[in-house]
This record gives structure tokens, C-alpha cells and sequence, in this order.
């Protein structure tokens, strides 16, 4: 009988459903799995993929965002919080992050076992963002600062080590221009209305008062908007009753850690591949970064920023959803006829790759071990003396494994044909090349979902055509392969490039920001996008009514943040098309047929050299 090999961590993933359920007093919260970015939407939870071999890292930091997560919803009110935001972009940034900041602090401050988890998740967050490397506050995020200072002085423990120097930047400021207003942070803990408006005080005291926008009190007269309400104000009541529902949650929550493995069959949700629809990437923060805010560019002008008309229409969608199994098993067999000549070469190509790649990989073991893989080279031992335990040995980790690759891959109609056919058979044995080599690869595409305008633009007409309305297309991003899912099951999925009509317009800029949000979303500690396209961005819609370099100028301000403030490397490789103009990193091949040497020469120089060290800090971008 086969042996489910996901079993072994289910019971984990249902305990920390249970949790998060009890902890945040909705039963009715469905809680899934999945490599998409953890995120949280009305009574929806997706946490991070759960390795089989639950490490104590992994398990760390999903129970700390399933807190994380849990306090929003049991501490947060959305009416409040909208109400009291600020309208400028990085004071808003700094409001969001210090609520975040707040929820997590009364569960840290009541559950010391939440406090662990809560230090795992943002230990985690930092941990590749090469803060080490920030020399100066423009290449510091604000809003991070200000929020661990926040959590120093609502919770005692100081900033991770990893975000030291973040914090060490701008703390000789924050202190002396906010330091008063933090300190009176602590009476107000509990009391979100209060609280705001405190934040909103430390976003005045920090030169931003400019960004906060109307007066809550003078939009809104009610007594409910009062700083100190009275006895009978049914916003204090609310207060109480939350104060008291979360002190509620923090009982039983203490109560679920010793059994809440024993009630696991009572939990239903199991895990799932991808999250639905209404909870796509777009709306989801950095990786184990819930609800933080996403601020392009933060600390810069919000001069000519890149606008979007309407997301309302634009989808995150996987290959397979796209067209039926019978469908998909068709057009993967139409791929591998029109590539039959150029597979060997590919493959030839990527042969020569993995050797290179292999060739690094020096296997060491740690040996004498009580569990792990018996070690035959020591049963001699057991055959002399039978009293002789068994020896164990288990593989070290090696920084070489812990990478993984997203292939971008442009999916407009100047693809079509031989192009678009190269790309995907490249795709498809390059991600079968490093999955041998213990190496995860995810295949994205982009595209738009219609031809000069979709709904969006429909819309737009109907709105009156407001001037300058910015993107006015419906993107449709596609997921081939996810960087978990085994080649032999995404195999059929890059067949989708031959249908018909699938390539249309490409806006490459938010296809970058996407690609490189679910990168910093994975835990491993190298991660390299590679983009492939033949062109520079184009939708006749949108250029129509914008500048005509809107999309182009967009484009490179994306680059340039993931190149100089990004700890993922981009490399590119334009098909008769210079990117050499837009990336630091890139080749340009005359014929779609040297694209299969290009990338996997790329590849290998990448893997060659030590990673990329890189001067800022993780890209929160949004388009």
C-alpha cells in the first residue's frame, strides 16, 4: 500500500489551524497551505508550505505567522484602523506597520509561547535582506525602524540581531524627535482608537505631519471619535468587550498547547495547493511579513508614481486552470513535435550544466549518530559485537542547496511562434536539470487577459475617461510551475504557451514586482529570478492615454529597486531585444535558438560565484 509522504506534518498543520481558530475566536477561519505569500483575507488564512521534515526553523515561523495572524483578526478593527490612516504614502506605511507592531505585542505580552514564535517569523524576515550592508536612512526602511521600536518598548525585547543596524540608524532620530509620544504607547495598548492616535502623533513628530491628511475629529463629530471617551461610549465598551474576548483567546489558546494535537481530527482544513481567487499575490505583503504595508520606493518622492486605473479584473492564475487536462495533455504533445530537433541540444546544454552544478555539491556527513541514514560502512562493528548499537549518519546542509530559481517568462503575442516555443522547452529542461541538482525552480508567465484594454479600460469610459488614469489593461499572471511542485507534475503545464491566443500584451514591470514578491516569500537564503522576454513593455491602451514611455520608465524604476535594495539577483536575456539598457545583469541573443546556451551559460556563471551582495534591504514594491 503507498505511504502518503505528506502525512508525517498534517497533524502539525491542523494543530496550528486549530490554534489560530481559538486564538482568534473564528471558527468559521479557513486556514490552507500553499508556496503562494502567506496572507490574510476577511475569514481566509494561507500560511506558508509546510516541509515534510518539519525543521524547528520552519515550524518557528509558520506557527509565528499563524499568530501574527490570529491577533489581527482577534485585536484589529478595520473601521477604526481606516478611519484613523493616514492618506500619504510613507506615513501610511508607518502607521500600518506599528498596528502590526501593536496586535503582536498583546499576544507576545500574554503567551510567552506566542512571544517565541512572534521572534522566529521576524527573524526570519530580516534574515536575507542584507541589512548589514545599509550604510545610510535612505537605504533604511522607516517604517521598519519605528515598528521595533515600537515592539522594544510595548514588549522589553529588543530588535532581532539581524535588523540591529537597521534600527541603529534611525533610532538616534526617532528618540529624539518621538521618543515621548513612544513612551506613552504602553497605556494605550489595548485601546486601538487611542493607540492610532498616538501613532498618528509619532508620524507629526517625525516631519510627515504634511501626509496625515483631515483630522479624524473634524470629519467625524460622533462621540465615538473622542480621545478619552466617557463611561457610556460604545466605542470604550467595544474596547472592553475586545480586551476581554482577547484575554478570553489567551486562555484557551494556553490550553490548546498541550492538546491541541490530541483534537486534531476535529479540525477540517487540510492543505492545498493554492489559495482561491479573492486571495491572489496581489493582495498579499512580503512572505512572513503579514499585513505590512506595500510601499514602493519607500523614503523617496512619490513623484510621478505608476498608477493603476482598476485590479479588480487582473488574476494570478494557475496553467492549469486555464484549459482542461485533455486540453493541456494536447498542446504539451504539440510542443514536444515542433521542438524535436532542438530537445537535444537543449538537453546537451543543461547535461553539461548539471555536471557543473554537481560538481560543487562536496557531500559531508555527520556520522555516529543515534537516527538518520544507517551507515553500512560501520556494520562491521555490529557483526564483531553484537551488543554494538547501529550507526546513523545524515547529510550537512550546504548553501549551494539552499537556492531557488523563477523563470520569467514574457508571454506577449512578439513571442508567438518560434520564440515563445524555444522559451518553453529551455524552461522545461532547465527545471528538470535543477531539480537533480537539489535546486527548486519556479516557471512564471505574464501577460494581459485582453488586446488594447479589458475591463479596465471599459471602465475608464464609463468613469468619464479621468485624465491620466494610469495602467488600463487586466494583467493575467500564470503560474506554470511552483517552485514545490515536482517537475513531472508541471510538465504538461508549459504546453499552455501554444494555445491560441493566449499571448497578448506585456506590462513587465508589475510582472517583475510579482515574480520577485513570491520570491522573498520562499525561505531559502539564495533566490535568483531570471526574466526572458523579446521586447520592451507594451499595451496600447495605456500608452494611449499616458506618456509614452510610462510603462518603460516604470519598468526601470522596478529594476533599479530590486538591483541595488533586493536581495534576490535578476539577470535577463532579451530575444532580439537590447535589456542590456535596462538590466546591469543581462545578454542579448540575435535568434530565439541560442536561448537555451544563454541561459543555462547564465546559470552556471551564477552558481560559479559567491551570491550577490546587495546594498539594501527587501523590496515591499506595489504597482
Amino acid at each position: 500500500m503507498a505511504v502518503d509522504q505528506d502525512a508525517p506534518a498534517d497533524p502539525f498543520k491542523r494543530a496550528v489551524a486549530l490554534t489560530l481558530r481559538t486564538i482568534s475566536q473564528e471558527p468559521e477561519l479557513t486556514v490552507t497551505y500553499g508556496a503562494e505569500q502567506p496572507a490574510l483575507n476577511g475569514n481566509k488564512a494561507r500560511l506558508p508550505q509546510v516541509e515534510r521534515d518539519l525543521t524547528a526553523r520552519s515550524v518557528a515561523v509558520t506557527r509565528g505567522i499563524a499568530d501574527s495572524f490570529a491577533m489581527r483578526l482577534a485585536s484589529h478593527d478595520d473601521s477604526v484602523h481606516e478611519r484613523m490612516s493616514p492618506i500619504g504614502q510613507n506615513a501610511r506605511a508607518v502607521f500600518e506597520a506599528v498596528e502590526q507592531a501593536r496586535v503582536e505585542a498583546i499576544g507576545a505580552r500574554k503567551m510567552a509561547g506566542m512571544a517565541q514564535n512572534l521572534d522566529a517569523m521576524l527573524n526570519n524576515r530580516y534574515q536575507g535582506a542584507d541589512i548589514v550592508q545599509m550604510r545610510e536612512r535612505g537605504d533604511a526602511p522607516l517604517e521598519d525602524a519605528v515598528a521595533l521600536l515600537v515592539r522594544e518598548r510595548l514588549t522589553g525585547t529588543p530588535p532581532p540581531e539581524n535588523a540591529q543596524m537597521l534600527v541603529d540608524l534611525w533610532r538616534p532620530l526617532i528618540e529624539q524627535k518621538a521618543g515621548e509620544q513612544l513612551d506613552g504607547l504602553q497605556d494605550r495598548l489595548e485601546d486601538q482608537n487611542g493607540f492610532a492616535r498616538m501613532t498618528r502623533d509619532i508620524i507629526a513628530s517625525l516631519d510627515m505631519a504634511d501626509e496625515l491628511g483631515e483630522d479624524p475629529d473634524d470629519a467625524d463629530n460622533d462621540s465615538d471619535d473622542q480621545t478619552e471617551p466617557d463611561a457610556g461610549d460604545p466605542d470604550q465598551s467595544e474596547q472592553q468587550s475586545d480586551a476581554s474576548s482577547e484575554a478570553d483567546s489567551a486562555d484557551s489558546s494556553e490550553q490548546m498547547d498541550g492538546d491541541a494535537e490530541s483534537s486534531e481530527d476535529d479540525a477540517v482544513e487540510i492543505d492545498v495547493d493554492d489559495m482561491p481567487d479573492d486571495l491572489d499575490s496581489d493582495e498579499a505583503p512580503d512572505g512572513s511579513e503579514p499585513f505590512r504595508p506595500q510601499t514602493p520606493f519607500s523614503n523617496r518622492a512619490d513623484e510621478n508614481a505608476y498608477k493603476v486605473f482598476s485590479t479588480r479584473f487582473d488574476e494570478t492564475i494557475a496553467a492549469e486552470e486555464l484549459c482542461d487536462a485533455e486540453e493541456l495533455n494536447r498542446l504539451r504533445n504539440y510542443l514536444d513535435k515542433q521542438i524535436s530537433s532542438l530537445q537535444g541540444v537543449v538537453a546537451r546544454l543543461a547535461n553539461r550544466l548539471q555536471r557543473r552544478l554537481l560538481a560543487q555539491q562536496n557531500r559531508s556527513w555527520d556520522f555516529d549518530l543515534e537516527e538518520g541514514i544507517l551507515d553500512a560502512g560501520r556494520l562491521s562493528r555490529v557483526v564483531t559485537d553484537p551488543m554494538h548499537p547501529l550507526s546513523f549518519k545524515v547529510e550537512q546542509d550546504t548553501e549551494f542547496r539552499d537556492t531557488v530559481v523563477t523563470l520569467l517568462l514574457d508571454n506577449s503575442g512578439s513571442m508567438r511562434g518560434r520564440p515563445i516555443t524555444v522559451a518553453a522547452t529551455c524552461a522545461d529542461i532547465l527545471a528538470r536539470t535543477l531539480e537533480r541538482c537539489g535546486v527548486k525552480t519556479e516557471i512564471l508567465g505574464f501577460t494581459t487577459r485582453a488586446w488594447k484594454g479589458g475591463q479596465s479600460r471599459e471602465e475608464w469610459l464609463a468613469a468619464g475617461k479621468p485624465a491620466s488614469p494610469g495602467r488600463l489593461n487586466d494583467l493575467r499572471h500564470i503560474v506554470y510551475k511552483s517552485a514545490d511542485m515536482p517537475w513531472r507534475r508541471a510538465r504538461r503545464n508549459l504546453g499552455l504557451m501554444m494555445r491560441e491566443g493566449l499571448l497578448k500584451e506585456n506590462i513587465d514591470g508589475e510582472a517583475l514586482v510579482w515574480a520577485h514578491s513570491r520570491l522573498l516569500a520562499r525561505p531559502e537564503q539564495r533566490r535568483i529570478l531570471m526574466v526572458i522576454s523579446d521586447g520592451a513593455p507594451v499595451d496600447d491602451s495605456t500608452l494611449s492615454v499616458n506618456s509614452g514611455s510610462y510603462l518603460e520608465r516604470h519598468l526601470r524604476q522596478v529594476i533599479e529597486e530590486i538591483e541595488t535594495r533586493s536581495p534576490v539577483e535578476l539577470i535577463a536575456i532579451g530575444i532580439g531585444h537590447d535589456v542590456t539598457r535596462y538590466y546591469k545583469r543581462a545578454v542579448t541573443i540575435v535568434d530565439a535558438e541560442e536561448l537555451g546556451g544563454a541561459m543555462t551559460e547564465k546559470l552556471a556563471e551564477l552558481f560559479e560565484e559567491k551570491p550577490v551582495q546587495t546594498r539594501g534591504r527587501r523590496s515591499r514594491m506595489a504597482s
